[in-house]
């Protein structure tokens, strides 16, 4: 493969592997090319096994939450990641936080951090498919990107930290829906944290 046919496959990919490129090709002379290409600026290595074209070959901008389901199978983009994907903190998120029912794993790429935590295989629901081009992401909605954040973080039931989330749009969260969630869940602390978030909001109502 000469690199203005990695350009017309790769171009549109926010990232790709050698096996993605192997078609007709033998997969070690890939490989090989791929890392003569990193070492030139031609590719950036992502993570071990993944690459993005260089700027001006790639044609699309860089999304991390893309990255992130592509890299590690099985996960969706979740907790402050996904609460910022959907305006529901005021906070930048340095970090692409995924959940997963794999082993957990913190990834450093070019492009920043991406963290892997881990959750039971019944928590593994409530996301939906994000389209970033010719490739996508699994991004959880916001009732259930709030109960991993909540799920996984310790004293999450404390008003004090529920207060602290700073939660924005509050309005706009489906409160049934959470609390089905959170029976789902089979987590007594989830169930008790969704009925104090409850009372935030109709405290914050109260108060207007």
């Amino acid at each position: 493969m000469d690199f203005a046919h990695l350009v017309e496959y790769a171009g549109d990919l926010h990232c790709f592997s050698p096996g993605m490129m192997t078609a007709g090709e033998n997969l070690n002379q890939v490989r090989v090319q791929l890392s003569r290409w990193v070492k030139i600026g031609r590719v950036i290595r992502i993570h071990k096994g993944w690459y993005t074209l260089s700027e001006p070959y790639r044609r699309v901008r860089i999304d991390m939450n893309v990255i992130a389901c592509t890299i590690k199978a099985g996960t969706y983009v979740s907790r402050e990641s996904a609460l910022s994907f959907h305006g529901a903190i005021p906070e930048y998120v340095p970090e692409t936080t995924c959940v997963t029912t794999g082993r957990p794993i913190t990834i450093q790429t070019p492009f920043g951090r991406i963290g892997y935590r881990h959750i039971k295989d019944s928590a593994f629901f409530g996301y939906f498919r994000h389209e970033a081009g010719v490739q996508n992401a699994h991004m959880a909605v916001p009732e259930k990107a709030l109960l991993d954040l909540l799920y996984l973080t310790p004293g999450s039931e404390d008003p004090d930290y529920l207060f602290g989330l700073r939660l924005q749009s509050v309005g706009n969260l489906d409160l049934q829906a959470m609390r089905q969630m959170a029976q789902r869940s089979g987590a007594p602390r989830l169930r008790r944290s969704v009925e104090l978030i409850v009372e935030l909001i109709a405290h914050g109502d109260s108060q207007k």
